[in-house]
């Protein structure tokens, strides 16, 4: 594929994984017009995960060219690491920018791809997060001074860092105000399934237990309780970083911007001329799973290459006609080690699916959640089980969800390969 002679030149905003591999895409795609990239934390791009999977054993940043082998200073024709957007310009019809410190950069087509940014109650400003680079290496300072640890939030990020901290040797606590640890995620009742974990990797659980104050030494509680700490994190969840774009396009109240099968960002029904979005700040649509939020690392990782194949053939406010219509519709995907166990989750839970168990979760040789409606699976967990992340993976490859024989699905003696490839009857 040739790049569209009306695209001469793409803002890429973000210095992230999503940005870089945008980049790497558009090249692969066939855009040979002009990439500029604006970075905000004057490094270049590094990968997230290990920031709070080896928070302790990996002190440097893992750098995007060593683990994706891609380097943006080769592939973008000017890169400014420390060069933070602060508004988006739609007001120069073809030409959509932004505005810097240094004054304004524009584009034919501006990406927005800057990412997300820990949550902080104002009321814990002592309280750490662990987003970045910089957050990692002044959690490790912390720590090295001494002192219990306490983790606000059993979440994905609070479980991991908890279980690396304790493996250390660090008495931690984890609290969550919810019943049971990735409730938000999981719900209560699969969440509740990992409780075990906690005691058995060494770190005290409080459920349902709201903060109501963190303060010098410790964290207090709301029925009064005080957890001292030497080390306070706040992991109470993520926001994409997309408060400098302002009222100039519609946010949802978590603050994504919605997007559509080929990442136009939407106002309304329509996409605005120019503008794409993709990674943490991408809500995007899809015909399986309806509105799918960015925020995890598979979606920064796989949304660029739709991205750019869609941009280089077209002109930015209608597709040309020679592009297939979107085929591109990936399931959700998360991946964790939370306290020793492999844990997957593919798909969107919906609060009303039934909830079906396989296996024992008290074994160690793993087990699965399914979610249904009626016999459709909406999400697959998979726990310890390997073998069983690429046959759930290919079941959210068509154009439909996959559907399962009901009957069948809580039996654990049968594979879940099996299930998820057969028709059910009737």
């Amino acid at each position: 594929m040739r790049s569209n002679p009306a695209a001469r030149d793409v803002l890429v905003v973000g210095a992230g994984l999503a940005a870089t591999r945008t980049v790497a895409e558009l090249r692969t795609a066939g855009f040979d017009g002009h990439i500029h990239v604006l970075g905000a934390e004057g490094v270049p791009p590094y990968d997230r995960p290990p920031l709070s999977k080896h928070l302790l054993d990996r002190t440097a940043p893992a750098w995007l060219t060593d683990e994706l082998g891609v380097d943006v200073a080769a592939l973008a024709d000017r890169v400014e690491l420390d060069r933070p957007a602060r508004a988006l310009l739609l007001d120069e019809p073809g030409r959509p920018g932004v505005a810097t410190d240094t004054g304004p950069v524009r584009a034919d087509h501006v990406v927005l791809a800057t990412g997300a940014h820990a949550v902080r109650p104002p009321a814990w400003p002592s309280a750490r997060t662990l987003h970045t680079a910089a957050d990692a290496d002044r959690l490790r300072a912390a720590l090295a001074a001494g002192g219990p640890l306490v983790v606000i939030g059993a979440g994905w990020i609070g479980a991991e860092v908890a279980g690396v901290v304790a493996a250390a040797g660090t008495p931690v606590t984890v609290v969550e105000a919810a019943p049971a640890p990735l409730s938000g995620a999981l719900g209560a009742r699969v969440g509740a399934l990992t409780v075990p974990w906690y005691a058995a990797a060494g770190v005290e659980l409080v459920t349902r237990a709201p903060v109501a104050a963190v303060e010098d030494g410790g964290v207090r509680l709301g029925d009064g309780r005080r957890l001292t700490a030497g080390t306070v994190l706040a992991a109470v969840g993520a926001r994409p970083a997309t408060g400098w774009l302002g009222d100039t396009v519609p946010r949802d109240a978590s603050g994504a911007v919605r997007v559509d099968e080929r990442y136009r960002v939407l106002a309304g029904r329509e996409p605005v001329p120019g503008l794409w979005a993709v990674g943490d700040v991408a809500l995007r649509r899809s015909a399986r799973h309806g509105w799918v939020p960015g925020g995890h690392w598979e979606a920064a990782l796989r949304g660029p290459e739709a991205l750019a194949r869609h941009l280089v053939a077209t002109d930015g406010t209608a597709v040309a006609a020679t592009v297939e219509p979107p085929t591109h519709d990936p399931a959700p995907e998360v991946f964790s080690t939370q306290l020793g166990h492999d844990v997957v989750l593919l798909g969107q839970p919906g609060a009303a699916d039934e909830v079906v168990v396989r296996g024992d979760p008290t074994a160690s040789t793993g087990w699965s959640v399914l979610w249904l409606a009626g016999d459709r699976v909406t999400a697959v967990l998979v726990v310890d089980r390997h073998r069983e992340v690429g046959p759930a993976r290919r079941a959210f490859g068509g154009a439909e969800l996959p559907r399962v024989d009901v009957a069948a699905a809580a039996d654990p003696d049968v594979p879940l390969r099996t299930l998820l490839s057969a028709t059910p009857a009737g």
